[in-house]
């Protein structure tokens, strides 16, 4: 099996949703299992100067800046493709998804590589059979909640590119109570069989 494990908190040092995706790898990893690891804050590229709707611009009609861009989109796809089972770490920022995250599903929704159109015009997602695992952090945001507009766009990315099985870890409301919410998470990651 192949692991995907991408972190996108702006935090490298002290981050606790980093720690805990860690402590979800070391739960769920076998022996024989690949890990391939993300840090969207190391090298993430924004979606910029598009001349035409969706990721397309002839190769001929590339500046330099596109190559990059579609270096890296290619390179995330091929992460998720290779992928059996995806782990992505996130805090709420501001109420919503970290800016890297954001970027790094702009990359990731490519036609006919994650997604596709069918005849009827309604969207299919190609990334089908992958299991998912969303650690996701707040300090004041109740998960799930209307102020919560990271975790239900999350799953909604996921279930477009056709991943349809996410389980949710979180330690929510972390600046009431600390100590719970890291205790109640790890208790979620515990009783992952």
């Amino acid at each position: 099996m192949k692991i995907y494990q991408i972190d996108s908190s702006a935090r490298k040092e002290g981050s606790t949703s980093r720690a805990l995706a860690k402590k979800l790898l070391e739960k769920i990893k076998k022996p024989k299992d690949e890990v391939i690891y993300r840090d969207l804050n190391d090298e993430m590229l924004f979606v910029t100067g598009l001349t035409e709707s969706g990721m397309n611009i002839d190769q001929k009609d590339q500046n330099e800046n596109h190559r990059k861009m579609f270096e890296l989109s290619d390179q995330l796809v091929k992460e998720l493709k290779e992928s059996d089972i995806i782990i992505i770490s996130a805090p709420i920022y501001n109420y919503g998804p970290p800016a890297t995250l954001k970027a790094w599903s702009d990359l990731a929704a490519r036609v006919g590589e994650t997604f596709r159109f069918k005849p009827d015009g309604r969207r299919e997602g190609l990334l089908k059979a992958k299991k998912a695992y969303l650690v996701i952090t707040s300090g004041g945001t109740k998960l799930n909640s209307n102020e919560d507009f990271l975790t239900p766009w999350l799953k909604f990315i996921l279930n477009f590119f056709g991943i349809d099985d996410v389980q949710i870890i979180s330690a929510d409301q972390m600046a009431l109570d600390y100590e719970k919410s890291i205790m109640e998470a790890e208790k979620q990651i515990e009783n992952i069989s």
